[in-house]
């Protein structure tokens, strides 16, 4: 952390026009990449859900850090630790990249996942594995990160599947008083790609309109409202 607020102040010394020029050169600079980018993307990784998955799709393998507030934007913000993000490839060069959208008064209408909880702005449909916008933050947000490209809802909705056969077995393993099997399925749930699918169901589980969300499987509201798998879950 030491190291980033040196190579912040850097940037803050150097006069405005020349600040974008030197922070993308000490970002990609060999010392910087060495002694900054890879603890940086260390801590994000142990941080990210499933295996070091990207936190903007849910999908891929997170492979870069990308700049939450893009460097050409405000590059006083290259060494902002609250500013990266763990993303894949394709979210980072060819979704998102360096758009950056704000409403009139300059603020940001992408949700920022380190200070917000998206819940308060998207809603999963978990039924066509799509999201739908609760404000204009989220749909900014869907479109910005093309967060509804068929194959992510795809993947959501097998993900969902997934969970579900590993709740039922979870609950077989309680009736049949196997602990290291129900810690097995929980782990399975915990480390596959979609982490949002799981937290959806748990939230949609305890809300109005569950059995309608749940028409399809109604036995699964009563296993996410337990208290020990939902503690586990949300560990």
């Amino acid at each position: 952390m030491v190291r980033l607020t040196e190579l912040s102040r850097q940037i803050r010394a150097a006069p405005g026009p020349d600040r974008y020029s030197l922070a993308t050169r000490l970002w990609s600079g060999r010392s910087v990449r060495n002694a900054v980018y890879t603890p940086v993307k260390e801590a994000l990784c142990s941080m990210a859900p499933g295996r070091e998955r990207c936190m903007y799709c849910g999908d891929n393998h997170g492979t870069d850090v990308d700049h939450f507030e893009p460097v050409a934007r405000n590059p006083l913000r290259t060494f902002d630790w609250l500013n990266h993000l763990l993303a894949c490839s394709n979210c980072n060069s060819h979704q998102k990249r360096d758009r950056f959208p704000c409403d009139a008064d300059g603020r940001p209408l992408l949700i920022d996942p380190t200070a917000e909880d998206p819940a308060d702005h998207l809603f999963l449909s978990l039924s066509v594995g799509e999201y739908k916008a609760l404000s204009d933050k989220g749909a900014r947000t869907i479109e910005v990160c093309d967060l509804n490209r068929a194959l992510l809802a795809r993947g959501r909705m097998q993900a969902r599947r997934v969970v579900a056969m590993a709740l039922r077995g979870w609950r077989d393993d309680r009736d049949a008083g196997d602990a290291a099997g129900m810690a097995e399925k929980v782990l399975t749930i915990r480390e596959q790609p979609f982490a949002d699918v799981c937290q959806a169901m748990l939230r949609q589980a305890t809300a109005p309109g569950a059995d309608v969300i749940f028409s399809d499987s109604p036995d699964l509201i009563a296993l996410l409202c337990s208290e020990p798998l939902r503690e586990a879950l949300l560990a």
